[in-house]
């Protein structure tokens, strides 16, 4: 298991607007991460999304667990791979007076060891993440953030080497334009340029492992998790016999049918 800083939501409800209380639960944290959750995870972290991907798509998700136009932003390095489970933090429109409030910082109580993923609104023009946050979640041992939506303060976040992905950026931060609403429930992350019946939304529930490298940022649900490690092991060993033979000068044809069947 790993730390969540577990949160019940109560929500209470006055004339003017909605509160969310946060209560803590009992969750381990990263430090008392099961065994099993920790040897997850370090497998999960030894594949690239690219094979986490074709894995999912195996085991029948519509998506691949693949979140679209989602890109690294920092660290600088090409090699950096994220890995960890997901820290969610639902955003709404700065205009919104009937969505929840949090009565404390989101980035204050970012669980340990997890990786934060926010949900902005669609197609707004500010960041909804800044160098201040980041400052804060690597303090708290967050693993690193993946936005949908738009991040700032680009040097900052590379100073710190913090793993942060995004749509895009921008120099405004998130008031007047957004707040955040909830953190630790299910988010539901929408492609911006097509319908969903050209591909599927991707749902993230607080707890699924959360991987993103140079190729782009993939959730892997946590009921999937083992056989998704499992036919990624075998799609790589299936790859490195494909390579072997093209390089070698066989046609991409006939090795494909050779070693992939098809």
């Amino acid at each position: 298991m790993w730390r969540a800083c577990g949160f019940k939501l109560n929500v209470q409800r006055t004339r003017a607007d909605v509160h969310v209380h946060l209560q803590t639960s009992i969750v381990p944290s990263l430090r008392t991460m099961s065994s099993n959750a920790l040897e997850i995870r370090a497998k999960l972290a030894a594949f690239s999304t690219c094979e986490l991907s074709d894995a999912l798509i195996k085991l029948g998700t519509p998506h691949g667990g693949h979140i679209p136009d989602i890109r690294m932003f920092s660290p600088s390095d090409p090699n950096t791979r994220l890995c960890g489970p997901a820290y969610t933090v639902q955003m709404v429109l700065g205009s919104d007076k009937t969505a929840p409030k949090l009565s404390a910082h989101f980035v204050d109580i970012a669980p340990e060891g997890s990786v934060v993923v926010v949900n902005a609104p669609h197609r707004l023009k500010n960041a909804v993440w800044g160098g201040l946050m980041t400052a804060g979640a690597q303090a708290r041992g967050a693993l690193g953030v993946i936005i949908s939506g738009r991040c700032r303060d680009l040097a900052e976040h590379r100073a710190a080497s913090f793993p942060v992905f995004a749509r895009g950026h921008s120099t405004l931060g998130q008031s007047p334009f957004t707040r955040p609403s909830e953190v630790n429930v299910p988010v539901v992350i929408r492609p911006f340029d097509v319908s969903e019946e050209d591909f599927a939304p991707v749902e993230v529930t607080p707890g699924d492992w959360m991987v993103a490298d140079e190729d782009g940022v993939v959730c892997v649900p946590t009921r999937l998790a083992e056989e998704a490690i499992a036919l990624a092991a075998k799609g790589r060993e299936v790859d490195e016999r494909c390579m072997e033979d093209i390089k070698a000068g066989n046609g991409v044809q006939v090795t494909f049918k050779k070693h992939r069947g098809k």
